[in-house]
């Protein structure tokens, strides 16, 4: 018997759904749409409006409700400061659920979920990665800050 029990489990324990549905709606925030399965759309759907409506009411402590639910800065920014004000004026109803037909691999239902006014999709400038070069790297002739192998061989590798 269900009594009282909200939700489905999608097979996974608490710690990965939360985990799931926290991935999901900040791909949906940052990217603007997002192709998943039906069951999780509809799963994230209603938190993910929840969210959006204190945000849009700038409640004291909707910063840190966001910061909770979703732990990531920047999809936090992003819905306060771009879709909370698209939807100023819609008292709800802020995502659509599009049917995109069976996956091959398994039939499981697939749908497109997006936003119902367009939200442009966040373009991510990485910085540029420095590459640690290592030199005098060959069999056994490791040099450490300016010491030979024998010498770092000798001391142990300290100093």
């Amino acid at each position: 018997m269900r009594k009282r029990i909200f939700g489905k489990k999608l097979k996974r324990n608490i710690n990965q759904r939360k985990a799931l549905f926290r991935s999901l709606m900040g791909s949906l925030v940052l990217y603007g749409k997002i192709r998943t399965t039906e069951a999780k759309a509809k799963s994230i759907k209603g938190e993910l409006e929840k969210l959006v409506t204190a945000a849009k009411n700038k409640e004291e402590n909707a910063r840190s409700l966001l910061l909770s639910r979703l732990a990531n800065e920047r999809v936090v920014e992003k819905i306060i400061s771009e879709i909370a004000p698209k939807f100023a004026s819609r008292p709800g109803g802020y995502t659509r659920i599009v049917k995109m037909g069976p996956r091959v691999k398994d039939g499981a239902r697939m749908v497109l979920m997006s936003w119902v006014e367009e939200v442009a999709p966040t373009s991510f400038k990485e910085p540029k990665r420095k590459v640690l070069k290592v030199s005098g790297v060959s069999k056994g002739n490791v040099k450490i800050a300016g010491k030979s192998s024998e010498e770092t061989k000798r001391s142990g590798g300290k100093k």
